[in-house]
Order: structure tokens, then sequence, then C-alpha cells
């Protein structure tokens, strides 16, 4: 584990009662660098969606523990938000809330999704039902031609919700 996945992950501890003090759930931390600047961003979650006020609340009180904590000893900028509608599903808990709804699977390279004796279908991204995972696999059903595939994990670049309006 890198430097700033342990940041991401001691700050999520830090993170969990204030989001329980305030009737929410950490959907995910993250802590990054993009354009030189550091940042640690945290995703709040709840029944029926996040308000700014959620997020205000929280960002306030989590901003307290990490100054208190001195957990992260550089210049960064804490943001606080909903994982949003098509939100990543990067980690199991992710996933297992999301078994049942759409999702599309993008992978790192072109993948056959679909054969048969005469040709076949390659495809960088596909979408379906998520149906199972496991360590290794997802699980998902193609709505069109309901056929169930399963995809190695370490081929899936990034799973996320579809935006089905």
């Amino acid at each position: 584990m890198g430097r700033a996945e342990q940041i991401a992950k001691k700050a999520e501890e830090l993170l969990v009662p204030v989001t329980d003090s305030f009737g929410v759930s950490v959907y995910d931390v993250e802590y990054v660098t993009e354009n030189n600047e550091k940042y640690l961003r945290a995703y709040i979650d709840k029944e029926g969606g996040v308000t700014i006020d959620d997020c205000e609340n929280v960002s306030r009180a989590f901003e307290t523990k990490l100054d208190e904590s001195g957990l992260i000893d550089e210049q960064y900028i804490l943001e606080v938000s909903s994982p949003g509608l098509g939100r990543t599903l990067s980690k199991d808990r992710h996933l297992e809330k999301s078994i049942g709804q759409s999702v599309e699977i993008s992978f790192y390279k072109q993948m056959v999704i679909r054969e048969d004796e005469s040709s076949s279908i390659k495809s960088k991204s596909i979408a379906g039902i998520l149906k199972a995972f496991d360590k290794d696999t997802i699980t998902i059903e193609d709505t069109e031609t309901e056929i169930i595939s399963v995809w190695q994990r370490n081929d899936i670049a990034q799973i996320k919700l579809s935006l089905d309006f």
C-alpha cells in the first residue's frame, strides 16, 4: 500500500465517527495529486442523497479532526461531496449495495464481448445488470440479450453505476 492509500485509509478512520454523528455514511476517501495540488476527497452518502448542508457540516468537523490528528503534513485541499449518480464502484461494499443495478464496465484493453462461429465483437466497455462478484470476478447480465458474462477484475479499469433516465 502506497503513501496516498495509507493516508486515505487513516483519513477514512477519522471520518467515520464524524459521518455517524451527522447521520450520513462514508462512501469513499481518496488522497490524490492533480496538477501538483494534493486533494483529500471524502465522498459521503445517505438514503435519499446528501445535501449541501450535510457536506458543509461534515467538512467542518472532519477538518478539525484532521488538524488535530496531524495526519497530513503538507498543504492539501479538502473536498467533501456526494459520490454522484454515476458513482464509481471501487470497493466490495459498493458492489454489494449495487447488486441488481445497471452498471457500465470499462476495460483496460479491448475485450471479446460476444462471439459466434463466424465473428467476434470486441469493445473496451460493456453495460448490464450487476449480478454477482467475488475477489476475482464480476458477473453481469446483458439486458438486451439476457446473456450472463463473467469478467476478471484485473481486466477492469472502472465499474460505475449507469445513468439510466
